[in-house]
């Protein structure tokens, strides 16, 4: 709590040395009084979160103020920034929530149970829109909502580095299934987390000791299971639904082995906030009989962003000298951008495999795939019309490349960052050079220097850097994106004169 003193070491030495120096039955009274006054402040000490809130703030003032201010986690899957605009399971449920309230949404990013509750009962979120484990443990600190779904732990491991080549048997006697396999071994896990009461149960279910790593709460579990997908950690655990989206992203990984019965996902308030729980439940409750809630947890949970295979073109299907039959526009609007057509097809192909009305997860539409306040601003009234469509990513494009060219002079140098950031958008290729010339790397050079702080932008120690004004990005895709292109293009270079 705020106002609470800390007593020091020389104090506790003072105080005991005072007792001992009185008559017996007042130094009986008073030592018993000075080893609770230690065991309360050792218990304070280790306290995770503070143990009731320090505001009063329900529904009506939420609505008399005209904001709902939510705590939410900036990840792959709850809030995150895909060309420009924030897209996540959280972000949009939160949207509808805060629709149906009549009120604006305010987003404040955190990180990590053991802070997040704690920002929540200190009054800097009035619901903490966090895919929280419910736990005994944590119904001390706050109130949950009704669970979101349900989901289970998983240990995640790395496959066998030949596992294309071999089969699944082969594959599952090289991983551990069985949990009693992991006595003695080094499980990573976030600090304070469920993850790390459940490999304590674990090990005294299975006779022996698991080696429980506290990773500080600078890791995350998406940023362990990076860890282990790099090989710098054997193992760590996730929630299900967490894994299989992670794994989606690296083939690599193995999510397979349970080690929970199911648990709940919810969100949370303050203990004291009970109407807006109230309220939450209810919205909830009707939201979950919509088809409007199945489409927001299976764009994030069934059909994650990197699900789209990145097949190599098929040449002999697209009618031998040409590329496809957009070929005609594509040749002409890559002579406004002063582009060589082909490498202006191999952006289209990457985007939409040259299918007009394709449309992704997110909403980008077209063959250039743009996102519908894009599409209107550079001048496609009907984002499914190639020509128009064609155009006004070209004219986006141009955009970008008169963006960079302030800071990029190379014209070769500089096509990595317009490819990358028309995948992505600006802020995030903007925060790479930011971070590159922060750590002595040149900001004008794509290749190993602002592509790698593209890709740390997904560990804490950089999307939480000031400098990050984007925040965090699994930038594997945009840096994969500008890979693909060019491979593409130097492909068509060979067949398609």
């Amino acid at each position: 709590m705020k106002n609470k003193k800390r007593l020091n070491r020389a104090s506790f030495y003072f105080i005991g040395i005072s007792v001992f120096s009185m008559a017996m039955p007042a130094r009986s009274i008073l030592f018993f009084l000075f080893i609770q006054l230690i065991t309360a402040c050792q218990q304070n000490k280790n306290d995770k979160f503070s143990s009731k809130p320090e505001v009063e703030i329900d529904l009506d003032e939420i609505k008399k103020r005209g904001v709902l201010n939510v705590l939410i986690d900036n990840n792959s899957f709850s809030y995150f920034i895909y060309k420009g605009e924030p897209k996540g399971y959280e972000y949009e449920l939160l949207q509808l929530l805060a629709k149906h309230l009549k009120v604006r949404l305010n987003i404040k990013v955190i990180s990590g149970v053991e802070n997040s509750i704690d920002q929540l009962n200190h009054g800097e979120g009035d619901i903490l829109a966090f895919p929280m484990t419910v736990t005994k443990e944590r119904r001390k600190f706050v109130s949950f909502t009704r669970a979101h779904f349900h989901t289970y732990q998983v240990l995640v491991q790395r496959k066998p580095d030949n596992w294309r080549t071999i089969t699944q048997d082969e594959i599952n006697k090289q991983l551990i299934r069985n949990p009693t396999e992991l006595i003695g071994k080094e499980v990573h896990v976030m600090k304070a987390s469920s993850f790390v009461n459940r490999l304590k149960s674990l090990s005294d279910e299975i006779g022996g000791d698991i080696i429980i790593k506290e990773d500080s709460v600078e890791f995350e579990s998406e940023s362990l299971v990076q860890r282990v997908v790099k090989g710098e950690i054997q193992y760590t655990v996730a929630d299900h639904m967490i894994a299989m989206v992670n794994a989606s992203y690296y083939p690599d990984l193995d999510v397979a082995t349970p080690l929970s019965l199911p648990q709940q996902i919810a969100w949370a308030t303050r203990k004291n906030s009970p109407e807006l729980l109230k309220a939450v439940n209810a919205w909830l409750d009707e939201i979950k009989k919509e088809p409007t809630f199945m489409v927001i947890y299976n764009r994030y949970f069934k059909s994650p962003r990197s699900s789209r295979n990145r097949f190599k073109s098929d040449y002999s299907s697209l009618g031998g000298k040409k590329i496809s039959k957009y070929d005609d526009i594509i040749k002409e609007e890559a002579s406004r951008l002063g582009w060589d057509w082909r490498l202006l097809a191999a952006v289209i192909y990457e985007e939409s495999r040259f299918q007009p009305k394709d449309e992704s997860w997110a909403g980008a539409r077209g063959l250039m795939q743009l996102m519908p306040a894009t599409a209107r601003e550079f001048g496609a009234e009907n984002p499914d019309n190639p020509k128009q469509n064609i155009r006004a990513g070209v004219n986006y494009m141009k955009y970008l490349d008169r963006y960079w060219s302030k800071t990029v002079l190379d014209s070769l140098e500089r096509l990595p960052f317009v490819l990358a950031s028309y995948n992505v958008g600006l802020s995030h290729i903007i925060d790479a050079r930011k971070l590159a010339e922060k750590y002595g790397d040149d900001p004008t050079v794509w290749k190993n220097h602002v592509e790698a702080y593209l890709l740390k932008k997904s560990e804490p120690k950089y999307f939480r850097d000031p400098l990050a004004v984007a925040g965090y990005c699994k930038c594997e895709e945009p840096v994969n994106y500008v890979r693909d292109v060019l491979s593409t293009f130097e492909e068509y270079k060979l067949h398609i004169n």
